[in-house]
Order: structure tokens, then sequence, then C-alpha cells
């Protein structure tokens, strides 16, 4: 019985990582859909949130029978409820890469606006939910603690963001619509890496049994 409970828990862990995967990819789309301004690349953002959602119901439904069919202990009970918490971020994570691609095609995006940071923001958020899920199945507590500090870089990218919009507005009155959108996708950027913090904050529950933000 053992055995097979351990053989779903490496299932389980298999379709984490492809659903952080498929996250990672979202982001890094949905960020070059605004830059090259890419409906296609848009639409195909859109489309593929699907697969993060169905991803989310089978790793549901796979937690929910090791929990209701198998007899876990402790640590395995903690590795099966933080992979039900992680999963919810990562859909929200899916979503918001494709809200992203919701204001290229319907915005007033006509250049590429605060491009570097926006980049760099997209490339910062990717890689932590890739590495939040990468200290899950390693149970490595150290990299989950990188995680959530590479929170304040994102953070940081965010405030810079808004600073360059509010020159562009000051400079060019004329561009508030694209500036709004602009400062929309930054948020969601942000959000994003609230959301990997999350995961991350998750895993280190799944390895301590102690939840930073419940004790």
């Amino acid at each position: 019985m053992r055995n097979k409970f351990d053989m779903q828990l490496d299932s389980m862990n298999e379709m984490l990582i492809e659903m952080g995967e498929l996250c990672g990819k979202a982001i890094a789309n949905a960020t070059k859909a605004v830059a090259d301004k890419d409906l296609n690349m848009a639409n195909i953002v859109i489309r593929e949130d699907e697969e993060i959602d169905q991803l989310e119901k089978d790793i549901e439904r796979l937690c929910l029978k090791l929990l209701l069919q198998q007899q876990p202990v402790a640590k395995d009970l903690r590795q099966i409820s933080a992979a039900l918490k992680m999963i919810t971020d990562m859909e929200r994570i899916g979503d918001q890469a494709s809200d992203i691609a919701e204001i290229l095609i319907s915005g007033q995006i006509k250049s590429m606006r605060a491009h570097n940071s926006l980049v760099e923001m997209a490339t910062q958020t990717s890689e932590m939910v890739k590495q939040s899920v990468r200290a899950f199945v390693e149970k490595d507590l150290e990299l989950t603690r990188k995680v959530i500090l590479a929170d304040n870089g994102v953070d940081e990218l965010f405030d810079k963001i808004k600073e360059e919009l509010i020159t562009l507005l000051a400079k060019e009155q004329n561009k508030g619509g694209e500036a709004i959108d602009m400062l929309m996708i930054a948020k969601y950027l942000e959000r994003i890496g609230d959301h990997a913090t999350n995961i991350a904050e998750w895993v280190e529950f799944s390895i301590t049994g102690v939840h930073r933000k419940l004790n």
C-alpha cells in the first residue's frame, strides 16, 4: 500500500512541475505578446490557461484520492495540503497571465513603455514560480526562502514602473489610456510575485510544519 501511495505522490509532484512550467510559460508569453504587440500570441496565452485550469482539477482530484483512500502520516498530510494550496495560487497565476493578454487585445497599447522593467518583472516572477515548485519537489527549505526574498525585487520593479509611467504622463498627457494599461500589466505581474511567494510559504510549511503567516 505504501509503495502505491508513494507512486501517487510522485505523480502529484510531476503534475505540479508541469503546472509550474505552464505558469512560467504563460507569464513569459503574455509579456512577449505585449512587447511585440502580438495578438496571436495573446490569444494562445488565453487558450492555454485552460490547460492550467485542467491541471488544477486533476491535481485536486488526486490529492483528495490520497487523503480519502490512503492513511497518510503527518508529513504526508502536510505535503498534500500544501499541494492543494499551491495549485490555487498557480491557477490564479494562469488567470493573471491571461488577463495581461486580454489587456493587449482590448486595450490601447501602441508602444511598449517601461519595456525593460516589465520584461525583468516577468522574468523574475516566472523564475519564482518555477523555483517554488522545485523547492516543493526537492524539499529544499533554503530555496523557498530565496523565493520569498525575491518578491522584494519584484515590488521594487513595480514601484520603478509607476515612476516611469508618471514621468511619461507628465510629458505626453495623451498617453493616459496606454499608461493605465501598462500599469495594470505591472500590477498583474506584482500579484503573480505575491502568488509565487504564497506557494513558497506553503512549501516551507510542508517541510517544517510551520507557516510563517499562521503562527
